[in-house]
């Protein structure tokens, strides 16, 4: 197999390199935690500026017409830097299934301002005691042309800053609709959520909202296919951030393991710590394979649900041992706060349990298997 990029994979990777190695430091990621948001707007508009915002978006709606691989590289270069702004909520989960779904008046009114930067979108996919996005508890009866939701999604990011979140809501007995909530909706509460990382997310509470005909996204009996075309690439979105985060934590713990001397040699020369290295680079390296072939199998229209599961269960379970081990090599300056280290570990164990975690998704692959 041939996992190089092309022109365009590449071109992608390289800007979005290029600026967030100038713009992301510590001292702009700690003035970025200080603000409320926790968005680097700076950063977003620059990202606007240079097409990288619109690098999944159609070329209709001002996009580069580009897709899932050139996305994943970008998210991959976000998660190495661990840049401070809405990649994976608003291109991914939020804009994509408007691009894939959305009539030509809710493609207009969206994604234009997606690719200018002005406009943020997100999802809510998760709710409490409830393991299965495609199976929500949450409801939508009809009301004439438009319809009511009840429910409670869980940890929406940026919520408060979207214009528009995506909500999937059980229509009928068998079937379920995906709708665009506006937060600011009367009926919409939206409580403040403090996740791993400190970022604020929130809990959606919707009691009676009305979304009108205008704001469903697809046929609203039938959003298990909007469902089922977005959550393997939401996955597989999340394990290219942490393919990002992973190999920048390697390279953090060579530089530092080969830097600090006891008994006057690199601890890196210590058979112990070069081990734990070879271990550590043998699970990014399963990530990086596993992440590429499962976006390179929905790129194509392939049967990916395995891969994708494997991808998830490898960022999950390898990525928590690679951190985990970077902060073992580094001793107490792993958890420093001055020390960017920490920030990594944060992220990944954010990354590793949202949307499930390597149990779930070896759950799902054992049950996969099984049929």
């Amino acid at each position: 197999m041939d996992f190089s990029f092309n022109e365009s994979q590449t071109a992608v990777a390289e800007l979005a390199r290029k600026i967030f190695q100038t713009r992301v430091t510590p001292q702009s990621l700690k003035a970025t935690e200080a603000q409320p948001e926790r968005i680097d707007r700076a950063l977003w508009s620059e990202l606007a500026s240079v097409g990288l915002l619109a690098t999944a978006l159609p070329e209709s709606a001002g996009g580069s017409g580009y897709g899932l691989l050139e996305l994943c590289a970008l998210l991959e270069e976000a998660g190495a830097s661990l840049a401070p702004v809405p990649l994976w909520s608003t291109l991914l989960v939020g804009a994509m299934p408007v691009a894939e779904f959305g009539t030509d008046a809710q493609r207009a009114r969206l994604l234009p301002g997606v690719a200018s930067g002005d406009t943020l979108l997100t999802a809510g996919l998760s709710e409490a005691a409830n393991d299965d996005p495609m199976q929500p508890a949450t409801t939508a009866r009809r009301a004439g042309d438009a319809w009511v939701l009840r429910g409670v999604k869980e940890c929406v990011p940026m919520a408060t800053a979207s214009a528009r979140i995506l909500v999937a809501a059980r229509t009928g007995a068998d079937a379920c609709g995906v709708f665009l909530v506006d937060p600011h909706a009367q009926g919409v509460t939206l409580e403040r959520q403090v996740v791993t990382t400190g970022e604020a997310h929130h809990r959606l509470v919707l009691d009676d909202v009305t979304v009108e005909a205008s704001d469903v996204l697809g046929d609203p009996l039938r959003g298990a296919d909007v469902l089922a075309w977005l959550l393997p690439r939401a996955l597989v979105g999340l394990c290219a951030h942490e393919l990002g985060i992973v190999e920048h934590v390697l390279r953090l713990t060579a530089s530092y393991t080969t830097g600090r001397t006891q008994f006057e040699r690199p601890i890196a020369t210590f058979q112990a710590v070069s081990q734990r290295m070879g271990d550590a680079y043998i699970d990014v390296e399963s990530i990086r394979l596993a992440t590429w072939q499962a976006a390179w199998r929905l790129s194509q229209g392939l049967p990916a649900s395995s891969a994708v599961a494997i991808a998830k269960f490898f960022a999950a379970e390898a990525g928590h041992r690679v951190v985990y081990a970077a902060q073992h090599l580094h001793g107490g300056m792993g958890f420093d706060v001055d020390y960017p280290l920490y920030r990594y570990y944060l992220r990944s164990k954010q990354n590793e349990i949202t949307l499930g975690s390597a149990s779930t998704h070896l759950a799902a692959l054992g049950a996969e298997l099984a049929r």
